[in-house]
């Protein structure tokens, strides 16, 4: 089994966050100002984001960078 990478966690925290949130993929992006493919592919651990998409990310969900980074920091 391979170690997680970063967009193995944050595809985790960002699918926390949604599902705890109550709000659909759709719902998200619209909340991030993405499309929602896009965020799709991000949960699925299709993309690598940019740092722009990243604080995209960190504003819409109220957690900083590094907690969308680390493993378990969306509780």
């Amino acid at each position: 089994m391979r170690k997680p990478d970063l967009r193995d966690i944050l595809a985790g925290n960002i699918r926390l966050y949604r599902t705890k949130a109550g709000l659909s993929q759709d719902e998200f992006a619209d909340k991030c100002g993405l499309h929602r493919t896009y965020v799709g592919s991000i949960e699925r651990c299709e993309r690598n984001v940019t740092l722009g998409t990243l604080e995209l990310l960190a504003k819409a969900t109220g957690a900083a960078v590094p907690t969308l980074l680390t493993a378990g920091g969306i509780r």
